[in-house]
């Protein structure tokens, strides 16, 4: 049994909690992130609409719309400092009949309140800057500081800077209860006892279940699914920025966006679900793809190569909960970071540590921080110039894994290099994007498996696609070079 005491204890390695990791690791404190999943950003972080909102939408004085746009701020440094692909290409929010135009109105009055900045658009300024749109569009808001990310390795860049700046990341540990002994949390996980001054709760979907684990509360998590479609980087010019339509209470509503990679996001749908029911149906998808090509009527489905599902924590309050435990100051709930809780995340993680974990223990600065992670060679963004450099410092990058995607042996080999590495199929796939193109890992999966076992010094049977436990291979008919 470990009986070491941390200092802190976050439980979820989603956005929210890798980010307060990083956070807590600018201090000279011995602090530790579980996740019950064997990677990080492994659920919600990972599927979502991978959109940094602008903060025009939230109710003017929530949580929501506060941390919004402060998280909204950090993003041109953070992406810079973890290396992850962003572009701010802003978003349009269209109203396609004339009784919408009020709407879009009250919503350029709520971004004033807000502080964000907005442009209400003719229908003629519209379909220059979209000429897809439907050309019945009526108007739309302009929000320039809306943006696109790699969401998945925004979360793992986080967690291995934190890992390099001493934080202990310990995966596939599932809380099973919480008690306090003599001022310490007692966590019991599946993998043993652990043992904590301060416990954050950063559950995601489960946060409700954690944090009844400690006391009554008067809140609960509503997993709200959304269902996708995501297509091929076919074209370019499909849409120029992130297409909305007009919000509604169960959310922003089908959006039509491209993405850092040069597909298509097409979703999501949202309809109450189970905490663990990442199905899709052809009835949730019929409708997402009616609701989208009312905005967009030329997209093309036919270039889908998937639909996947994510969840989100929505929340009976309706709000973010950032706060205490009403019986204990050092337990801190921090639940309900549904949408824009991906945006908000460095701002929540800032107000975590600054605000409600400095008044409990003594905030040390670590001199040996770091804020940047190495750089990766994303190979199939370069020049042919640049690529033939790196390619003589190292032949590996010239030797192809995905040809869909261009990944090369040399990126599959970094992932596998760094602090935070993959374990799985899954877990290399949202890294490097190889099996992320129309082949879906048909060709490149294989040889990824022999590349991963050969690094582990384990048989190809012993990776997991992507829980543990879910393995590609049951046995060796013979063996593989």
């Amino acid at each position: 049994m470990n009986s070491k005491i941390y200092d802190v204890l976050i439980i979820g390695a989603g956005v929210t909690g890798t980010m307060i990791a990083r956070e807590l690791s600018k201090y000279c404190l011995d602090v530790a992130i579980l996740d019950k999943n064997n990677d990080a950003g492994d659920a919600s972080s990972s599927s979502n609409s991978a959109i940094i909102h602008s903060g025009y939408d939230p109710e003017p004085g929530t949580l929501k719309a506060k941390f919004n746009v402060l998280g909204n701020a950090k993003y041109p440094k953070l992406v810079e400092e973890l290396d992850v692909p962003f572009n701010q290409c802003g978003s349009l929010t269209i109203a396609v009949e004339d009784e919408q135009l009020p709407i879009l109105k009250e919503l350029a009055e709520r971004s004033k309140i807000n502080g964000v900045e907005v442009k209400l658009l003719s229908k003629e300024e519209v379909i220059a800057m979209e000429p897809n749109i439907n050309p019945e569009v009526k108007g739309a808001l302009f929000a320039p500081t809306a943006g696109i990310i790699d969401p998945f390795n925004l979360v793992v860049h986080a967690m291995e800077n934190a890992i390099d700046n001493g934080v202990t990341f310990l995966r596939s540990h599932e809380v099973l209860d919480i008690k306090k002994q003599d001022e310490i949390y007692l966590v019991k996980t599946n993998k043993g006892d652990l043992f904590s001054r301060i416990v954050i709760n950063a559950a995601g979907v489960k946060s409700d279940k954690i944090a009844m684990m400690v006391e009554d509360i008067d809140w609960a998590i509503t997993p709200r699914k959304g269902e996708y479609y995501v297509l091929d980087h076919y074209a370019e010019g499909l849409v120029n920025h992130t297409i909305f339509p007009l919000p509604s209470k169960k959310g922003k509503g089908v959006l039509v966006s491209m993405t850092t990679s040069g597909n298509y996001i097409v979703g999501p749908s949202s309809e109450l679900a189970d905490p663990d029911d990442l199905s899709t149906d052809s009835e949730t998808l019929a409708n997402i793809k009616k609701a989208a090509t009312l905005m967009v009527p030329s997209i093309p489905f036919k270039e889908t190569i998937r639909v996947f599902s994510g969840l989100r924590a929505t929340c009976t309050r309706h709000d973010f909960i950032i706060e205490y435990a009403k019986s204990d100051n050092h337990f801190i709930n921090v639940a309900g970071i549904e949408s824009p809780g991906f945006v908000s995340s460095p701002a929540i993680a800032e107000y975590v540590v600054e605000t409600l974990i400095r008044p409990l223990i003594t905030l040390k600065s670590n001199t040996k921080y770091n804020p940047c992670i190495k750089k990766y060679h994303r190979m199939f963004y370069l020049s042919d110039e640049e690529k033939l450099n790196i390619i003589k410092e190292n032949p590996e990058y010239g030797q192809m894994v995905c040809n869909c995607e261009h990944i090369s042996l040399g990126e599959i080999n970094d992932a596998l290099s760094r602090s935070c590495p993959p374990v799985s199929i899954k877990g290399m796939k949202r890294r490097t994007r190889a099996g992320y193109g129309r082949c879906q890992g048909g060709f490149c999966q294989p040889r990824a498996l022999l590349i991963m076992a050969r690094h582990y010094g384990v048989s190809p049977k012993d990776i997991p696609l992507a829980e543990d436990g879910s393995y590609i291979i049951d046995h060796e008919v013979k063996e593989v070079e």
